[in-house]
């Protein structure tokens, strides 16, 4: 039920201001307004209490809410990524305009019992990460704050904005922010898991390169989380540990310079020998990346269905404007390329390309597992993926990938910076990290698109523990739902992390009211 709009009255008798709430300021909020609203012939029946929720936000804060079927609902649903995320219908959206409209939100939900999801990009692939079925979904896309600082070395950037309008911002000024390589990808998702880039080899991942955080915590309170600040524990925890602590509405992000890259991506169709060259080319990358840490590459090989064949995307980035560098010569000697985009491009642009080779609308799904690096075992997953898409080559629209990056000791050495971070691979590597990526089209192959996915990792992890190979960590932004993430951060950080959250939210809001994503 939707109540009439007396909010400024009800804001003055309240005494509401633009400032933080406190819980039982928040209960009496409540209870008058369904006192105002039983005053004026809107007396309430049984009701949700994300209905309430939606109600008392509306009446409150207007033209913050949504609801089904409203031009503003509908349009914000259709900026998921998946399916499976898109499909997924709250009670209402909330889109908030201001840290303060965050903690109001997060204390009504505490109050009421009222589940809720956020979103920030919403990249994900699984139902639930960043959408919520009958609760109350915050949407962040009015946190689009921008700002540089005058002497270039930080970005102020809202949590709502995605990579794209980010760079699009900084790029006249020469400079960037470590951030997604994907230009719809959200800026809060990605920092907050971890966060590979382009870049990273130069100034590590983008967790590692978050200054402050502004953020609405369980209590309601909007604290600027720093190393030097007082809340050095929550920073650390921040720096991959998910949406487990609070709601981050802004980052401070350390700005480099950086113009024009040389990039893009050369297609090849597969053959055993083209395959031996590529993964060779990787595992050498992988060894000399310290000698120059403006190189890096992602090697996906995919099934394309409309010719019956697989192919294998070499996608090549070097941080300067120089072409055919020689540390990528290993790449770019292998002939028989039957495409070719490498040109000097800027940032955004180069986003957007990564982003139409993957476009949204689609089913989804994402899994992760990380091995040491060796060219032979990269040649034994491959073959058990390929083995695996047999069964669902049939599948409508599916275009099956598996996906290698290299995590290169040059990332990792940066992993300690400011206090560290919880992912658990300081000075580690080179490490292989493989996406198995999945899109289709049928809601009906759902099933069993699903069960290959998980027997590629099973196999595959299989097959590296059997070599000696295997590795426990688990990328945030690339795991299923059904993978446990925080354990691949080692038993010491998950402990630590789970202390943490107890510290900051002793009632388990995150945990119980906010039930996406990956849980402690």
């Amino acid at each position: 039920m939707r109540c009439i709009s007396l909010a400024l009255p009800l804001l003055l008798q309240l005494g509401i201001a633009a400032a933080t709430y406190t819980l039982n300021e928040v209960k009496s909020q409540i209870s008058s307004y369904l006192d105002q609203n039983s005053i004026h012939g809107q007396r309430f029946g049984p009701l949700s209490g994300c209905q309430l929720a939606c109600g008392f936000l509306d009446f409150t804060l207007p033209r913050h809410v949504s609801y089904p079927q409203s031009p503003v609902y509908e349009f914000e649903e259709s900026r998921y990524w998946s399916q499976q995320q898109e499909l997924t219908r709250p009670t209402c959206r909330f889109s908030p305009t201001s840290a303060e409209d965050v903690s109001l939100a997060v204390l009504t939900f505490r109050v009421i019992r009222c589940k809720f999801a956020v979103k920030s990009g919403g990249h994900a692939a699984f139902a639930g990460a960043s959408n919520i079925d009958s609760g109350v979904t915050i949407d962040l896309i009015h946190l689009n704050h921008l700002a540089l600082s005058e002497d270039k070395t930080q970005a102020s950037i809202g949590a709502g904005n995605v990579w794209y309008d980010v760079y699009t911002y900084l790029q006249p000024e020469n400079v960037t922010v470590i951030g997604g390589r994907v230009s719809a990808i959200g800026v809060g998702g990605l920092t907050l898991g971890g966060g590979m880039s382009f870049f990273s080899s130069q100034h590590g991942w983008a967790c590692d390169n978050v200054n402050a955080y502004e953020i609405v915590l369980a209590d309601g309170s909007i604290r600027e989380v720093s190393y030097s600040s007082q809340y050095s524990d929550l920073y650390w925890a921040l720096r991959g540990g998910g949406n487990n602590f609070g709601i981050v509405t802004r980052f401070e992000l350390a700005a480099y310079p950086q113009g024009d890259l040389w990039a893009g991506s050369e297609t090849f169709l597969y053959t055993n020998e083209t395959a031996a060259a590529i993964n060779s080319a990787f595992y050498y990358l992988g060894i000399n990346a310290p000698s120059d840490p403006y190189a890096q590459v992602i090697i996906a090989y995919a099934y394309a269905q409309s010719q019956d064949v697989y192919i294998i995307a070499s996608d090549l980035q070097y941080a300067k404007p120089i072409p055919n560098p020689h540390i990528l010569q290993n790449f770019t000697s292998i002939a028989g390329a039957i495409s070719s985009t490498l040109r000097i491009v800027d940032l955004a642009n180069l986003t957007v390309e990564f982003n139409n080779t993957n476009p949204g609308g689609f089913r989804q799904t994402y899994w992760t597992f990380t091995v040491q690096n060796s060219a032979c075992l990269m040649a034994d997953l491959v073959a058990i993926y390929m083995e695996e898409v047999e069964s669902v080559k049939d599948a409508v629209g599916i275009v099956p990938s598996i996906v290698f990056q290299l995590i290169t000791t040059d990332m990792t050495q940066h992993f300690s910076r400011n206090g560290g971070n919880p992912l658990g691979l300081d000075g580690q590597g080179p490490l292989n990290l493989i996406n198995i990526d999945i899109s289709w089209s049928d809601a009906a192959d759902d099933e069993r698109v699903l069960a290959v996915a998980k027997n590629i990792v099973d196999r595959s992890t299989k097959t590296a523990r059997t070599q000696g190979l295997d590795h426990p960590y688990l990328y945030q932004n690339y795991a299923s739902y059904q993978q446990d993430v925080f354990a691949g951060y080692g038993k010491e950080n998950l402990a630590k992390l789970r202390s943490i959250s107890t510290k900051y939210d002793p009632q388990r809001v995150w945990q119980q009211l906010q039930p996406g994503y990956f849980k402690l």
